[in-house]
């Protein structure tokens, strides 16, 4: 089992760089290319620390490229010749130290919104995940299902429909999670049992919205399923900052949580994203734990 975090590393002080959409008017796409080489070489400082750390599983920043999947972006970056470079370069790195390389596009990004142009804008930046991971030799993009509507089964067959859409190469990558608040473990397996999507298991989410008449462990086991003949599932942990069922972060993961967790899983092999404040630091804290109690 690998053991992960997401984006920034808090050891490094290292920050994805961005600028205002009037900057980019004013000093053109000469800014966006100066910020992303920088992100792009936080990135490789990242990984390099996280190799020499034993993390071999991280979840790259949707920051790196400044309004990537923006309107506004007209420069080609995924073509560029100094972007090639050192994308090369921590494609070497993430294949010599195997590690893990994940996406997850945020909150705004719905294929199953009503709104064509929200969809249209979804599909544009589902299409700039996809680009990163291709560079960097990432392998999965997780993304939720999106809102209700006011009718969960015309969401569902919503976002299914639109999945229908996208390139191969984007259904390789592609994982749905289950989320904290409208779609619970089984919503998202029902989607899987349309697709073949394979199923990102949160556990806090399902702390959070919970499916009671299924028992979790046969949940699980439907989940782990999802990623037959794809590759070893991923799942993500958090703890609540305040409570269990606390939707907020907290700074670490709580061993009791992680405990539990493991023990849910009966032995399942699986990598473990954590989703803690804290970041890095917070798998060295279970792991440091883990080896006083060994």
């Amino acid at each position: 089992m690998k053991l992960g975090y997401a984006c920034l590393n808090v050891t490094l002080g290292l920050k994805m760089r961005t600028c205002r959409i009037r900057t980019v008017e004013i000093e053109g796409m000469k800014k966006i290319k100066e910020l992303t080489l920088l992100n792009l070489h936080s990135v490789k400082t990242i990984l390099e620390w996280n190799q020499e750390h034993g993390i071999n599983f991280f979840r790259v920043s949707s920051d790196i490229v400044p309004f990537g999947s923006h309107e506004i972006l007209a420069w080609d970056w995924w073509r560029d010749e100094d972007v090639l470079t050192i994308t090369e370069e921590i494609k070497q790195l993430q294949q010599t130290s195997h590690m893990r390389l994940s996406v997850h596009p945020g909150q705004y990004t719905i294929i199953n919104s009503p709104n064509e142009k929200v969809v249209k804008n979804a599909l544009r930046d589902i299409e700039y995940h996809n680009k990163l991971l291709n560079l960097m030799g990432g392998t999965d993009m997780v993304i939720h299902v999106g809102g209700v509507y006011g009718d969960k089964t015309k969401a569902k067959n919503r976002w299914v429909n639109n999945y229908r859409q996208l390139s191969n190469d984007i259904k390789k990558k592609l994982i749905l999670e289950n989320d904290h608040k409208s779609f619970h473990v089984q919503d998202v397996l029902d989607i899987h049992s349309e697709t073949g999507v394979p199923i990102c298991f949160d556990i806090h989410h399902h702390n959070c919205n919970r499916f009671e008449e299924i028992e979790i462990a046969k949940l699980l086991d439907r989940v782990v399923h999802s990623w037959e003949g794809v590759r070893l599932p991923k799942m993500h942990i958090s703890s609540g900052r305040n409570s269990k069922t606390d939707t907020a972060h907290h700074d670490y993961i709580l061993k009791g949580d992680f405990d539990a967790f493991i023990d849910l899983l009966s032995g399942r092999n699986i990598d473990l994203m954590f989703e803690a404040k804290k970041k890095e630091l917070a798998v060295l804290k279970i792991k440091s734990d883990l080896k006083e109690t060994q």
